[in-house]
């Protein structure tokens, strides 16, 4: 088993895609490829996937596809290419990949912007009010203009705590300084001091003294067994009261339990949330909460970054396919590091 073709593929790459992506992609994909689409859009099943697995040179997955250690060892020979339509991988065993000399890869980059705008949204429309604004309107309730009427919290002073500086916290910090807020962040290393000034950022010494400083927190690190559940009810409790939690990540990064409990006690304001740790599974209790956005996981919604993203994809399985190493390779020490 070797990590790329010792020569170009003989004939056109076998492709299995296992969710619908955009028309233009799939069309390059009938052009380029011998490929398996799913036009009906409906996730695999773990046999469906293992199935596909026996049966590829290219499996094409997406956040919603477990790829775990037994789906890959069971993998047929032939499987060479795991190239995941999106940027997270925590979905894939890197390490079983690794082992059976599988590459994976990925499409970074793409739906920065996408994500950093969604995460603003929820950074300007939790302190505002505007879920219960509009819940108000839509159900006949608003009774007009009135001085103490739904009474929000100012953007402008506040300070925006940023929990991993990648290029989405970055995105985040330069759109979220046109609003006022001030910028801390926590980062396992700060960033260049000159970017730091062109962002407005401090750096912050661990989570701890972040979530105490933050009025706004907003989370853009990767899911891993270390940051899992990181912010749980001690660091909650760090939190002013009053504040509020962003998590366009993973929904895994929080502990459910304690976000609820907090919001329930009123100690935050409310949360605005693009992720679950049981998608697609919402608890009711999130829903039902007056102050928390609850968004379908649409951070990286849009036609152009799903249609850059799915060129991406094509370019990885062509490099591959040649015999050449792909662009977007990941790196597994550089994703445990």
């Amino acid at each position: 088993m070797t990590q790329r073709p010792s020569r170009p593929l003989a004939t056109p790459a076998r492709v299995i895609v296992t969710r619908h992506l955009m028309p233009e992609v799939e069309a390059r994909m009938r052009e380029l490829f011998d490929v398996v689409l799913n036009e009906a859009d409906v996730p695999l099943t773990r046999d469906e996937l293992a199935a596909a697995m026996q049966d590829c040179d290219v499996l094409v997955p997406t956040v919603t596809d477990r790829i775990d250690a037994d789906l890959i060892a069971g993998a047929g020979e032939r499987l060479g290419l795991i190239a995941n339509f999106g940027a997270g991988t925590e979905h894939i065993d890197l390490a079983a990949a690794a082992a059976r000399r599988i590459i994976v890869t990925n499409t970074p980059g793409v739906f920065t912007d996408d994500t950093a705008d969604l995460a603003m949204a929820a950074i300007i429309g939790v302190p505002r009010r505007i879920r219960e604004g509009t819940a108000l309107v839509r159900r006949g309730e608003w009774t007009g203009w009135a001085p103490s009427g739904l009474l929000g919290r100012k953007l402008a002073g506040k300070v925006l705590g940023i929990v991993g500086m990648g290029r989405i916290g970055q995105a985040v910090a330069h759109r979220a300084r046109a609003f006022g807020l001030e910028i801390a962040y926590y980062n396992r290393k700060p960033l260049p001091e000159a970017l730091e000034r062109m962002l407005g950022a401090r750096h912050v010494a661990d989570v701890d003294t972040l979530m105490a400083e933050a009025d706004i927190l907003t989370l853009h690190c990767p899911l891993t067994e270390e940051t899992r559940h990181m912010i749980d009810a001690r660091r909650i409790a760090l939190l002013k009261p009053g504040s509020s939690i962003v998590n366009t990540a993973r929904g895994e990064l929080i502990d459910q339990e304690a976000l609820i409990a907090a919001l329930d006690s009123g100690h935050l304001a409310g949360a605005g949330l693009d992720v679950y740790p049981d998608e697609p599974h919402v608890d009711p209790r999130l829903i039902a909460h007056p102050n928390v956005m609850t968004l379908p996981h649409i951070g990286s919604a849009t036609a152009e970054g799903r249609e850059d993203s799915g060129h991406k994809v094509i370019a990885n399985i062509r490099m591959w396919a040649d015999g050449h190493r792909p662009p977007d390779q990941v790196l597994t020490a550089l994703v445990r590091g």
